[in-house]
């Protein structure tokens, strides 16, 4: 009976040990990402004030920012998020059952049919962008279309690079990813210094040289990757022909596409709201929401890009124990960072407005209107962090309608709520209330129906659910 006692605990002790090795390898990786993603946003940091100092608030300035849009809307619908939250769990399963090689094949032929796609996007866009161009009467259009038409091609390297992004993420490479807006940020500022600075005689080109420089950054973004993948041993080569896998990735792609959209809708109505209300209801949401997407976009990027590709590999493995604890301690991590962050920016909002923005024509009356904001956008991170994780999970059991579900239903609780307390309050601060409101209940609801899936999936880790957890 002590023997088995004895073995008991040994197996117990293994098994913390084993928790512990996976949880600092867990953090280590996240570490590397935060850290890539921090100087990511700095570099962006100084190529926004390099253009500003050249352009300023002028009309060129607004353009390009307008222009610059577009393909990064199409970056997060083809690239970045539907398509590489459906890749994922396939290419983890083709990792569990064939190999490497149908990895690779897999990506060959998702790579091929998505170049068809952009620049089939690209050559549209360039034909509305022209036609807009010509007929359009607003000087603001004009600019705003002829510079859309430069940079619009960027979508097609940045789109194969989030594919390739994807699969040295499922092979644990995880440095060189999170490195791709630093190659977008130093080719911007590069082409505009030197390039603007030697051979740009006015504004217009000037701002030509910047949208050189986004396409080389382009560019870049999907060399750099690809190189890390061929010493992985991929062989890049063009393959159209069509698999079952392949299939379930277009179907799995799709319904995020609107998942995705429904959330970019969601973000307009507010800010068209907020427009609406007074003039600088919409500066003063967008100042707040780009103070809190600094640490929410660290942390979040970090913990989701780590654990997204563990938790598919347990589902393809088909260890839902393991896909249970991970799926904790990404929620775990996520708050552990967020909720200390949200109470600074809660407590230091005042502070921090005054020493970023209140200079030249932000006003100290502009900066009051912007504290009770910003506090309402930071009690929302936690939430938006635990929505992400949540996501992940569902992309990872292969099922995009529950995510799409939860972003519609967070679309119609913004909507209904934004304009009831905008009429019963009369203050800007009601719209970013019906969001937060909304996205509290996208959690709860995505939650619930995770949970009904996997009953591993408890927030507290249970004696079961712990004595259930094996690592391999």
């Amino acid at each position: 009976m002590s023997l088995i006692r004895f073995r008991s605990k040994c197996l117990a002790r293994l098994r913390s040990l084993a928790v512990i090795k996976e949880m600092s390898k867990m953090i280590s990786r996240m570490g590397v990402v935060s850290a890539m993603t921090m100087v990511s946003r700095i570099f962006g940091l100084f190529r926004d004030v390099m253009i500003t100092a050249i352009f300023g608030a002028s009309l060129l300035n607004s353009a390009f920012t307008a222009a610059f849009t577009f393909p990064s809307l199409f970056r997060r619908l083809l690239g970045e998020g539907a398509l590489t939250a459906a890749l994922m769990p396939n290419l983890s399963e083709e990792m569990e059952e064939n190999g490497r090689e149908a990895v690779f094949r897999l990506v060959n032929k998702t790579l091929s049919w998505l170049f068809v796609i952009c620049v089939f996007l690209t050559g549209l866009a360039h034909v509305s962008f022209l036609w807009i161009e010509n007929t359009a009467v607003l000087e603001n259009r004009i600019v705003g279309a002829g510079l859309a038409k430069l940079v619009f091609p960027y979508i097609v390297p940045v789109c194969l690079a989030a594919v390739i992004a994807a699969v040295l993420n499922l092979l644990g490479r995880f440095a060189i990813p999170a490195m791709t807006a630093i190659w977008l940020n130093s080719c911007m500022m590069l082409s505009l210094g030197i390039g603007g600075w030697l051979w740009g005689d006015s504004d217009v080109q000037k701002m030509n040289f910047l949208c050189l420089g986004v396409l080389l950054g382009g560019i870049l973004q999907f060399i750099v990757p690809s190189l890390a993948l061929v010493r992985e041993g991929w062989k890049p080569r063009l393959d159209f022909s069509v698999s079952p896998r392949l299939k379930s990735v277009l179907f799995l792609t799709l319904p995020g596409i609107y998942g995705t959209a429904s959330h970019q809708i969601n973000v307009m109505v507010s800010r068209f709201l907020a427009l609406d209300f007074n003039d600088s209801g919409a500066t003063l949401i967008y100042l707040a929401n780009r103070l809190v997407e600094l640490p929410l976009g660290v942390f979040t990027i970090a913990i989701s890009t780590v654990v997204f590709p563990a938790m598919a590999q347990s589902i393809a493995q088909g260890k839902d124990s393991d896909f249970g604890s991970t799926y904790r301690r990404g929620i775990s991590l996520s708050m552990m960072l967020t909720l200390p962050a949200a109470v600074g920016i809660t407590l230091l909002a005042p502070e921090i407005i005054t020493v970023l923005f209140e200079r030249g024509e932000f006003s100290a009356s502009n900066s009051n209107a912007l504290a009770p904001i910003l506090i309402i956008c930071a009690i929302g991170m936690p939430f938006y962090a635990f929505v992400s994780i949540e996501t992940r999970a569902f992309y990872s059991h292969k099922d995009t309608k529950t995510p799409v579900k939860g972003s519609s239903l967070a679309l119609v609780v913004n909507l209904i709520l934004s304009l009831s307390l905008l009429k019963i309050m009369g203050r800007i601060e009601a719209l970013v209330i019906a969001s937060n409101t909304a996205i509290v209940v996208q959690a709860v609801y995505m939650h619930l129906r995770l949970r009904q899936q996997s009953h591993s999936l408890r927030l507290i880790a249970t004696p079961h659910s712990i004595k259930a957890t094996r690592f391999d």
